[in-house]
């Protein structure tokens, strides 16, 4: 795929080393709209979509629009199967380096099995007792030699879907080595105080509106507004980290970004929406993308928003035509109004 029209020379940060999840999932569409029964038997199809985890979605758009002049190191694991196999596989193709995934026999590749009905809501079945959750700060500590090499020029990543101790001690060996630590949580992860400890070494944090109201210390974002969610998410991050930066998406309702000074807002894309799922982690992987490249945060969230609108267009969790011509092509049709240095990464 095309990478983006940057001056290598400039780039803030050269590398990024991330843990977090790394597997796969199917699509089941129920027939008829009605709750599932706990004891009923229910026809429906297999949709063909394909599923990703976080740190695999986050790390191939990186990698991807950032192109060879950028190294991509996941840390995480799969299992000794063909999900794990194939995987590997999509992974290295992308560019990303894959020694650091480990592989472990006897427990299988993070699969999860999603159900969906006719008119578009849904859930999902995941394995509790994957090859991701038997990632743990031995395995993050074994790349420490790549923290060192990449020393004050990096970007450190924890996505969820494996343990928090992983994911605090690959944001330890950040800070130790001068990296900037990005990070995202699960709602229940922010109602959980290791997961607010965790939250306390991070320079960059991602949430969704329901992620942003856990972090806020709310009950729930119901009835409130996305803005004022995102109002009381600032106030409660910058008291952990006052130089914290902070995305929070809220889908149709657009995303805001806070730089520490002022809280930004940029309204969604408009699109052809053909599933949502991986769209959040689409959003964050092009805001790193965007500081990598020397962007400001309020400059990285149109990037993301625009990585976010190109991958809902596409059934699949990870949308492999994104690239630089997609995007400037997506960006004439949807009305973004882009800032000058964002649409000069697009230029042809």
């Amino acid at each position: 795929m095309d990478p983006l029209n940057i001056d290598t020379r400039s780039l803030r940060y050269q590398a990024m080393v991330g843990v977090g999840g790394i597997g796969a999932g199917s699509f089941f569409e129920l027939r008829g709209n009605h709750t599932l029964g706990r004891e009923e038997s229910r026809a429906g199809r297999f949709l063909g979509r394909r599923d990703y985890c976080k740190l695999h979605i986050i790390a191939h758009y990186v990698q991807t629009l950032l192109g060879p002049c950028f190294r991509t190191i996941p840390i995480g694991a799969v299992g000794d199967d063909d999900v794990g196999r194939r995987l590997l596989s999509e992974m290295a193709e992308a560019g990303l380096g894959v020694s650091r995934v480990g592989v472990i026999a006897g427990k299988p590749t993070l699969y999860s099995f999603c159900f969906v009905y006719p008119d578009g809501t849904g859930g999902n079945l995941t394995t509790d007792d994957s090859a991701s959750s038997h990632v743990n700060a031995d395995l993050v500590r074994e790349a420490e030699e790549d923290f060192t090499t990449c020393r004050g020029t990096a970007v450190a990543l924890a996505a969820p879907e494996v343990p928090l101790g992983a994911r605090g001690e690959l944001l330890r060996l950040g800070r130790t080595y001068q990296l900037f630590c990005a990070a995202s949580f699960t709602t229940e992860e922010l109602h959980d105080p290791r997961g607010r400890e965790v939250l306390e070494d991070v320079d960059l944090v991602a949430l969704n509106v329901d992620e942003a109201a856990a972090a806020a210390g709310l009950p729930e974002s119901e009835g409130m507004s996305p803005e004022s969610v995102s109002e009381s998410a600032v106030e409660r991050l910058s008291q952990l980290h006052p130089e914290m930066l902070i995305s929070i998406t809220a889908g149709i309702d657009g995303s805001w970004a806070w730089d520490g000074s002022a809280l930004s807002h940029c309204r969604s894309c408009e699109a052809e929406v053909s599933s949502t799922a991986g769209a959040g982690d689409a959003h964050f992987a092009g805001i790193i993308v965007g500081l990598a490249v020397g962007l400001s945060l309020r400059e990285a969230q149109q990037l993301g928003t625009l990585v976010a609108g190109l991958s809902v267009t596409s059934q699949h969790t990870i949308n492999k035509e994104t690239g630089r011509d997609s995007l400037r092509t997506f960006s004439e049709r949807c009305g973004l109004q882009l800032e000058d240095r964002v649409r000069s990464l697009l230029e042809a």
